[in-house]
């Protein structure tokens, strides 16, 4: 049985080619031209890279501060003690502990939406790697959330960080921002996600990198982006 397509998505539909490719700052004006919920959407980019996660090698993962932020209110918590406690609580933490923030994630209380640790107390968090994997909350250094620079950490994670992993079909999603952001907001902020995922492709990958890529809105149809002008993007 054929899905059925509601009427204001077909009328989004009317509003743009869906078998053309976009460059992005068309992308960046049709999404934006395709809001029509009650609520400030999201703009989310989706990428299909030429790459097999099952090799180690191939892994593409890492990290990207947003230039006009993601408009999304972050709220962070950091394990760490003394000194570092101190720092974090200054840079504007909302949950700074230890072996007390450790109790109650384990009792299922996980009031945040990023966990930075100091490499020293990552023995600690171990503890709770079973409920914080499945939730993608367990710090990595790879993401910057293992680090002795907290305050740093603290300050990237509220003011627009976006951490990207490929999943098991080589495919990346991220929020880049909402579609109140104006269009040269979202366009350095794409800009710079692509950026830093060309930066991340592995000297494994080779031909194409990015096979496919779309721009959409929380509640719109997607809008295909030209791949070869975002793989010039250094």
């Amino acid at each position: 049985m054929a899905k059925k397509i509601s009427k204001r998505f077909q009328e989004l539909n009317k509003k743009f080619d869906k078998n053309s490719t976009y460059q992005k700052d068309e992308a960046v004006e049709v999404v934006k031209n395709l809001a029509s919920a009650k609520f400030d959407e999201t703009v989310e980019v989706a990428l299909k890279l030429n790459v097999d996660p099952r090799h180690a090698d191939q892994m593409v993962r890492g990290s990207v501060v947003l230039p006009a932020g993601t408009g999304k209110k972050v709220r962070v918590a950091v394990v760490a003690k003394d000194a570092k406690a101190d720092e974090a609580k200054e840079a504007g933490a909302d949950l700074v502990g230890a072996e007390e923030l450790i109790e109650d994630i384990q009792a299922g209380k996980i009031d945040f939406d990023v966990l930075i640790a100091t490499p020293n107390m990552m023995g600690l968090v171990g503890k709770v790697g079973r409920t914080l994997g499945p939730k993608g909350l367990m710090p990595n250094p790879k993401t910057g959330t293992v680090t002795m620079d907290v305050a740093q950490a603290v300050k990237n994670a509220k003011g627009g960080q976006v951490n990207f992993r490929v999943d098991k079909q080589g495919n990346i999603h991220a929020g880049i921002g909402k579609a109140s952001f104006t269009k040269e907001q979202l366009n350095d902020n794409l800009t710079t996600f692509i950026r830093a995922i060309n930066k991340h492709k592995p000297a494994s990958s080779k031909g194409r990198y990015i096979k496919n890529a779309a721009l959409s809105l929380t509640m719109s149809p997607s809008v295909h982006l030209d791949v070869l002008e975002l793989m010039d993007i250094k």
